[in-house]
């Protein structure tokens, strides 16, 4: 929610176009690291609650995924770089402030994403939650400070995106060194575990989430891109208008990486110990939880859902039954995202990848297709229908397990 507030008071300091800009620059850096750094934060904390649950020792894991992480990020910073004229030109509108945010912004969440997937591993959720609750109020103050006259632009208000990660490392080394401190006064000199994290398997298991999150991110920017990209007129504000509506998606999706960071390795204990009929509460109670805030998300948007968004951004207009739509599509995938979990405790990553895969391309051929509707209408609809493909194909991969 305070990553809501960010856009809505960005949305209140800033021009339209000057908060399309911002809109697009956060796309592409949550696109980016979600799909870089979370393979890695997914593969730490399954690989750590398994080898609790079976009471391997040893830390070649820690080397495995940060050699991992490390090498992605700096992939990354090269391909920005190689990449600089049409990111910056084609996609960020030429702001090189905007550039170099971004350049900035994305290497800083390889060790904030290794951190979180460490302390989830290993049940640390209070450090996990404030390491997300700092970098967030960072972003937001940045915002704060420039309703209320502080700073002004659109330079100052992006420069969050880049300072967030990095103040959110402060809770990184204490949480770090006090975890590997106690590890070795219990377990001095114990050789590491047969089956060992080895980089091939690493590479594979965090390869398949790699497409996931791929996937994920063309579900969640897309839109917004997309409509960037074919508009005539008004391209940036048209796509923050995208934007904000998928927000309804984006921000419970937010709030349910809570529930993710503690389903994964609870899942993954329960199937090491053979716990299949816990196992399956656990994913019935979690859908059954996401079915009933969905409902009460999408009769709240009946009911004032265009009164809510425009005092929350101001421009534009929302329609109400394409607002009703993407929270439909958001229950949908949340559900999905439940299964997933379900399906990488089961080290069912390669499975999942592919129904990822297969809905992502649906949901794409749907947002090309020619229009019925508004532009933002036809996002709005193909949202959900993507989401109802994704969520049947991983309950058929749910239940074969």
């Amino acid at each position: 929610m305070v990553t809501y507030a960010y856009f809505a008071l960005a949305s209140h300091a800033l021009t339209s176009s000057a908060y399309g800009g911002i809109a697009l620059l956060w796309s592409a850096v949550f696109v980016v690291v979600s799909v870089l750094y979370r393979p890695v934060e997914q593969l730490l904390s399954r690989t750590i609650a398994d080898r609790e649950a079976r009471g391997s020792t040893g830390r070649e894991h820690l080397r495995v995924a940060a050699t991992i992480q490390c090498a992605l990020a700096a992939l990354f910073v090269a391909a920005a770089l190689a990449l600089r004229h049409p990111l910056q030109h084609g996609l960020l509108g030429g702001a090189p402030a905007l550039y170099w945010i971004m350049v900035a912004a994305v290497p800083s969440y390889a060790a904030s994403y290794f951190a979180r997937g460490f302390l989830a591993g290993h049940r640390r959720f209070g450090l996990y939650g404030i390491l997300v609750l700092v970098e967030s109020s960072s972003r937001c103050a940045f915002a704060i400070v420039a309703v209320i006259g502080i700073s002004h632009g659109q330079t100052a208000v992006a420069l969050g995106i880049a300072a967030a990660p990095l103040l959110s490392l402060s809770v990184v080394p204490w949480a770090l060194r006090r975890r590997l401190r106690r590890s070795r006064q219990a377990e001095p000199g114990v050789p590491a575990a047969e089956g060992e994290l080895t980089l091939a398997r690493g590479a594979g298991f965090a390869g398949a989430v790699l497409v996931i999150m791929l996937a994920e991110q063309t579900f969640l920017n897309a839109g917004p891109l997309l409509v960037k990209a074919t508009a005539a007129q008004g391209a940036a504000a048209l796509a923050g208008f995208a934007f904000n509506v998928l927000l309804i998606a984006r921000a419970p999706l937010q709030l349910f990486q809570a529930v993710q960071t503690s389903i994964l390795p609870h899942l993954t204990r329960l199937r090491a110990a053979g716990d299949e009929d816990p196992f399956r509460r656990a994913v019935t109670r979690t859908i059954l939880a996401v079915a009933a805030f969905a409902a009460i998300v999408a009769v709240l948007l009946l009911t004032v859902g265009p009164t809510l968004m425009h005092a929350a951004f101001g421009h534009g207009r929302y329609a109400r039954g394409g607002l009703v739509a993407v929270a439909a599509g958001m229950g949908l995938y949340l559900s999905a995202a439940t299964l997933n979990q379900a399906a990488l405790a089961r080290g069912r990553a390669r499975d999942a990848a592919i129904c990822w895969s297969v809905a992502a391309a649906a949901f794409v051929v749907l947002l090309v297709a020619p229009r019925v509707g508004g532009r933002v209408l036809q996002v709005e609809l193909a949202y959900l229908a993507g989401a109802a493909v994704l969520c049947a194909l991983l309950y058929g991969l749910y239940r074969r397990a």
